[in-house]
């Protein structure tokens, strides 16, 4: 099936990539390798596609200009920082540096599902008013996506002013670019449900934004885990007054005005501002 050979294709880039990064000792390939292997499966299910009709074109249309930014944005961040200090301790070890390709490979496959069913359908049956606002919901988590990487390289490039990035879209969201990425994959998801196929397999392709909200909400080193809790040491010892306005009248992802009169349950419960994000005292004494 289109499914299982993607599922190859997949396995089949990600490996061949870590036996060069590991004989070379590099990481180089790692997020270039990511990206071309989500245009390698949009290539791929298109191509192979026994119904292109106007659902695969907008979804694999969407899909690819989505992840060449990533690797565009991922490629040109390796090469500002003259590397990627997440692999500095691990490249060497055979095992460890194995399994990142193999998360970086499941995470590809998973994200690609809802593309590959709507690809993998012999039938269209048009799009229906629905399928419009889910594709622009899709889009509009590009650009907030992209607006965000790119305002927030300006601002490094600036020199930091302020001592946070607080400038356009971030001025609204503390965490828009992973907005951007979680709400891309939910439109994607639900943009298939139009596509004629098998509902048990188009349920299990909402592992496609479980699993993207997951690395970005959960996991540690990733995400909000890595971007918030003690890692806001430096704000709050530098810039406490003007952070701690800032993180109070700011959401942690979606992009809104008033965020400050939202009621603290519903901030923890909707709006996803965990406890565990906050910079507890504890931390001030690791």
């Amino acid at each position: 099936s289109i499914f299982a050979i993607s599922a190859g294709i997949t396995l089949g880039i990600q490996l061949i990539g870590f036996a060069f990064a590991y004989a070379l000792q590099t990481e180089v390939f790692y997020d270039v390798l990511g990206g071309l292997n989500y245009i390698a499966l949009a290539i791929f299910t298109g191509c192979v596609s026994p119904n292109f009709g106007a659902r695969s074109i907008i979804s694999t249309t969407l899909f690819v200009f989505s992840r060449t930014w990533l690797l565009l944005f991922l490629a040109w961040r390796a090469h500002e920082r003259k590397g990627d200090a997440r692999f500095d301790d691990v490249k060497n070890k055979f095992g460890l540096f194995l399994v990142y390709w193999i998360v970086q490979a499941f995470w590809v496959f998973l994200i690609s599902m809802p593309m590959i069913f709507i690809n993998s359908s012999s039938v269209d049956d048009g799009l229906e008013p629905y399928d419009y606002v889910l594709a622009a919901g899709f889009a509009f988590g590009i650009i907030i996506e992209i607006l965000a990487d790119v305002q927030k390289a300006l601002w490094v490039g600036n020199n930091r002013p302020g001592g946070f990035c607080s400038i356009g879209v971030w001025k609204y969201s503390r965490h828009p670019n992973y907005f951007g990425e979680i709400l891309q994959w939910w439109c994607s998801w639900l943009f298939a449900y139009g596509s004629p196929g098998n509902r048990v397999l188009w349920w299990f392709c909402i592992v496609s934004p479980i699993f993207t909200m997951h690395i970005l909400v959960n996991i540690a080193g990733t995400g909000l885990t890595n971007a918030e809790g003690k890692n806001l040491k430096r704000y709050y010892e530098n810039f406490s007054n003007t952070y701690s306005e800032y993180r109070a009248n700011t959401s942690i992802l979606i992009p809104m005005i008033g965020y400050k009169f939202v009621p603290v349950w519903l901030k923890r419960t909707i709006f996803l501002d965990l406890e565990r994000y906050e910079y507890k005292p504890s931390d001030k004494q690791e």
